[in-house]
């Protein structure tokens, strides 16, 4: 797949996807609901973290999932920013051992899906 993750359309790329189609993209995606459940999980997130999507889909993401990310430079992003399309560095603590990411963060108010988008650093 064509996608990258500096596409300046990249969540409306995503959002013409299927869900199954998520586990094409050359990158880790997270996909949410406006309740932060998660809808997506693709395989390449799934493989890098070693979770499996079932153990992760339905879940809340910030709480359940990824609870290093439930603060203001991450999660209260989805809640301020009723247009969000951000990228910022980051490190995943939580899992895994200390693993420094590039995140992007998408979002537009009323869109059933809000995505994270995730590569290594």
């Amino acid at each position: 797949m064509d996608l990258e993750f500096d596409a300046p359309d990249l969540r409306e790329r995503l959002d013409a996807l299927s869900l199954p189609d998520l586990d094409a993209v050359p990158f880790g995606v997270i996909a949410f609901d406006l309740d932060n459940r998660v809808v997506g999980y693709n395989r390449y997130e799934s493989d890098r973290a070693g979770i499996a999507p079932e153990r992760v889909l339905q879940r809340d993401l910030f709480i359940d999932v990824a609870p290093c990310t439930n603060n203001y430079l991450v999660a209260q992003r989805y809640t301020d920013e009723p247009h969000l399309d951000e990228q910022l560095d980051y490190v995943f603590t939580f899992r895994m051992s200390p693993t420094p990411v590039r995140l992007r963060l998408l979002g537009e108010a009323g869109a059933p899906r809000r995505y994270m988008a995730i590569r290594p650093r």
